[in-house]
């Protein structure tokens, strides 16, 4: 097998391999017969919601092991037709063969990426908040360059994106914002984004034209529904109103419709000013507190079985994930993963898919990776 086919092959069976770790394969394979069982019980929709959740499993375990077993039987055919054409000396063979082999990487990856995406809320919606740090209109205009990025990222796969809550910066960008993005798996891809996001670049607000560094945090929490059970005391909200006010002076409202809430015992705050309604920004909001409080307990989990620190920290050195650095140099280097970009404009366009698979996979191998940060 020539190196590129080999090259190739293992591609393939590294991505299976993560998908069988994934699911746990043997005990996969188990489950599989027994919803396969649980489905032919004329008695299962007896109990709809039940049955519902039976369903959702049984098509997610057959979709990823449907896929590891078709992408091995046709690496196999495609190996066997390589080296057919070897023994007889018959390049057009083998470069069929070869071809056949390098789509297949390109489908084993993309179908990684999906069975990885098998979380308790991955396929939902997502809120996607994004923070200054210290250092005023250069970190404010960095914030504001990170909200197009996702927005842009979200309308690449074809997401719908709402503005739900927005803050201003005094002379340019933004102190802060919330997106609502609304798709497939949107929370899945974009929960590897929360944490800290560091630029340097020569600053267009330096009449000296220094290199600057600045800082955003981003965080990321699913939309859940009533089927998410989050028990709320109503004495432990501070509920404030105030004048919404949208992006470059848009969509200002002359009544205090738009609504903050406090939860004390957790600190968390969230607001809307998405609506002209005080009810609805208030309903929303409500549905975000709650999300968040979903994503809190299931980042406690996670922190329990892993035994590793949460991403959430100060905005600022030593706590970033992943920098972009404009000058002298090209490159976004993500500092989890080691994956690197020499084209950051096309990373700030929303080209963030190659980040948020290595991070996807860095969560079911545990690999911890030694990256020294860009200067």
């Amino acid at each position: 097998m020539r190196a590129e086919g080999q090259a190739h092959i293992v591609r393939i069976e590294k991505a299976l391999a993560l998908v069988r770790k994934f699911l746990d394969w043997d005990r996969a394979l188990r489950r599989f017969d027994e919803l396969n069982a649980r489905v032919e019980d004329p008695t299962l929709w007896d109990k709809p919601k039940e049955a519902e959740a039976v369903m959702k499993e049984r098509r997610r375990l057959e979709a990823a092991i449907g896929a590891v077993n078709t992408i091995s039987a046709e690496m196999a055919d495609a190996v066997e037709f390589v080296e057919l054409g070897e023994m007889e000396g018959d390049e057009d063979t083998i470069a069929e063969g070869l071809s056949a082999l390098a789509a297949l990487a390109e489908r084993a990856d993309q179908d990684k990426v999906t069975a990885l995406l098998s979380g308790e809320a991955d396929a939902n919606d997502t809120y996607l908040e994004v923070h200054a740090g210290a250092g005023g209109t250069e970190s404010q205009d960095w914030a504001e360059m990170l909200q197009r990025m996702y927005t842009r990222w979200a309308e690449r796969h074809g997401y719908k994106v709402e503005l739900v809550d927005y803050h201003a910066g005094e002379a340019a960008g933004i102190k802060s914002c919330t997106l609502l993005i609304k798709g497939e798996n949107a929370y899945g891809y974009a929960k590897t984004e929360s944490g800290v996001h560091r630029l340097v670049r020569i600053s267009p607000y330096d009449s000296s034209a220094r290199r600057h560094t600045s800082f955003s945090s981003v965080w990321v929490y699913p939309v859940i529904d009533d089927s998410f059970e989050i028990d709320i005391n109503p004495a432990d909200l501070k509920i404030d109103t105030y004048r919404a006010s949208g992006a470059g002076g848009q969509h200002v409202n002359t009544t205090d419709s738009a609504v903050r809430i406090t939860h004390a015992p957790s600190g968390i705050v969230v607001a809307s000013q998405i609506d002209r309604s005080q009810h609805k920004n208030r309903e929303i909001a409500m549905g975000m507190l709650k999300a968040r409080l979903f994503e809190e307990e299931m980042r406690k989990r996670e922190e329990a079985a892993s035994a590793e620190h949460a991403s959430k920290s100060d905005i600022g050195w030593g706590h970033q994930i992943r920098s972009y650095v404009l000058q002298p140099y090209q490159q976004v280097k993500d500092l989890r993963t080691g994956v690197i970009s020499t084209a950051p404009g096309d990373v700030l366009d929303g080209a963030l898919d190659p980040f948020m698979a290595a991070a996807l996979s860095q969560r079911v191998t545990g690999e911890k990776v030694e990256v020294e940060d860009a200067d």
